[in-house]
């Protein structure tokens, strides 16, 4: 089983930075693509972002677009969400995910971290 576990949130004003990071066990990390969502009080889970599994590619959804930026370190077993010029907006619970594929519906990814909370102030 893969285990994956997010780390880097915290609180940070608007217009700043985060880096959040996925650390996942097991061998076989490569052979995943990863992905970040998140979820914020009474909303559903909504997608971030994903990196293909060799890192040669990413997808972000358009209201991250342009802020944010996705990593691996496949060496590492290690993804990370770099968040810039955050907003109010961005305040939720993130987590990381893999899939065999490289996905952007949240049905599609089969194992999941417990989450990190980023709380962006205005």
């Amino acid at each position: 089983q893969v285990q994956l576990v997010e780390s880097g949130g915290g609180l940070v004003q608007a217009g700043g930075s985060l880096r959040l990071s996925c650390a996942a066990s097991g061998r076989a990390f490569s052979t995943y693509a990863m992905g970040w969502f998140r979820q914020a009080p009474g909303k559903e889970r909504d997608f971030v972002g994903t990196i293909t599994k060799s890192g040669g590619l990413t997808n972000y959804a358009d209201s991250v677009k342009g802020r944010f930026t996705i990593s691996r370190d496949n060496a590492k077993n290690t993804v990370y969400l770099q968040m810039n010029s955050l907003k109010p907006e961005d305040t939720a619970v993130y987590y990381c995910a893999a899939s065999p594929t490289w996905a952007s519906r949240a049905n599609e990814y089969n194992y999941w971290g417990q989450g990190t909370q980023v709380t962006v102030s205005s």
